[in-house]
């Protein structure tokens, strides 16, 4: 590892800003430079590419053919920037990457089975959301194990959950804490999930989360800046902040391929294993709930097709012409690049809307 080679020498490989800088340009530049082979490999081994919803927007069958599994592209990116600038001697960083990890290989085995198929159904979604339901349960246990045995953490902290505007409040909700930080980590999961739909909409937002959240982390994870602002301090946390780094970095590599019209699709693959990410970072950060705020996007995109299904099962009718909500917008006459771009817009004003939260208390 970087880091550990370099940081007996290098005073400054000891900063976390810095390291976690060079995650991001490490992740880029790994997908700037090895991006095209990795599409042509993929285009080679699919064949006819991802199968095309047959009740989808007209315009996206113009899209027969392009490759999918791109989220192999950007999970290799961010597993490589974070051996080599992060701190493995910290739990949470392996925490992180199991549950990346996990989700991705599910989202692959997803992706595999359409691609296999074409078939726009892949894995059984019963057996999919247990895998998941596991994965998280594994990560939500060790993370309250780690933040009770925390120096000068409060008793019961590892199962407690934290709200914003509150700098006191903390509830500790026992076992019950797993079941919420499962719903918090599968639900996200599969709301990025949801949200990738279109060409360069999921992986924008995902970049303003993880940017967010690399920010937040630092805060809570530092005593000076927590003690200050008046967060709960979890201690190690801060080192995810190379992860989230290097997830930025990677979402900028992959937009460059990303961007319309899409050489490649992120599947799966990578939506489920980067929402995954993002709602293990809430949880071991205890902001859980402002990353419903800054990623209300994700929300509201799993929200429409709850609406949605729910709705036609009880009554036989649509609240929506097409579910996720993005595609509703598309039906109703708004180019794609006009979904992305206000949507785009939506995730930054929620995000700097969450950031409020740190120093409203």
């Amino acid at each position: 590892m970087l880091y550990e080679l370099m940081h007996p020498h290098f005073n400054i490989f000891t900063y976390l800003t810095f390291r976690t800088a060079g995650a991001v340009v490490t992740a880029a530049l790994i997908l700037f430079v090895f991006g095209k082979p990795m599409i042509g490999w993929l285009r080679i081994r699919q064949g006819k590419g991802q199968p095309i919803r047959s009740d989808g927007p007209e315009s996206h069958f113009i899209k027969a053919g392009t490759p999918t599994m791109g989220g192999v592209m950007i999970l290799l990116s961010v597993f490589i920037s974070s051996f080599l600038w992060a701190d493995l001697h910290n739990s949470y960083v392996w925490v992180v990457l199991g549950v990346t990890a996990g989700y991705g290989l599910i989202g692959f085995l997803d992706d595999f089975a359409k691609v296999s198929k074409q078939k726009t159904d892949g894995v059984s979604s019963l057996l999919r959301l247990a895998g998941e339901f596991i994965i998280a349960f594994l990560a939500i246990y060790y993370i309250a194990q780690l933040q009770n045995r925390g120096d000068n953490a409060p008793l019961g902290f590892g199962t407690s959950i934290a709200f914003p505007f509150f700098k006191d409040l903390l509830l500790n909700l026992g076992w019950a804490s797993f079941i919420f930080g499962m719903i918090v980590v599968v639900g996200f999961g599969n709301a990025v999930n949801m949200t990738d739909g279109l060409d360069g909409l999921a992986i924008m937002p995902v970049m303003i989360a993880s940017a967010t959240f690399g920010l937040i982390v630092y805060l809570v994870g530092n005593f000076v800046f927590a003690n200050y602002l008046q967060l709960h301090f979890v201690q190690g946390v801060g080192e995810i902040a190379i992860i989230l780094g290097a997830v930025l970095g990677a979402g900028l590599g992959f937009l460059w391929w990303n961007a319309p019209p899409a050489q490649i699709f992120m599947g799966d693959t990578g939506s489920l294993a980067l929402g995954g990410l993002l709602g293990v970072t809430a949880v071991a950060s205890k902001h859980e709930f402002v990353l419903a705020i800054v990623g209300g996007l994700f929300v509201l995109e799993l929200v429409s097709v709850i609406v949605q299904v729910a709705s036609f099962k009880l009554t036989g009718k649509r609240v929506f012409r097409m579910a996720p909500i993005h595609h509703h917008f598309e039906k109703m006459g708004w180019s794609e690049p006009t979904v992305v771009i206000r949507f785009w817009i939506i995730a930054t004003v929620l995000a700097l809307i969450g950031l409020t939260t740190l120093k409203l208390r």
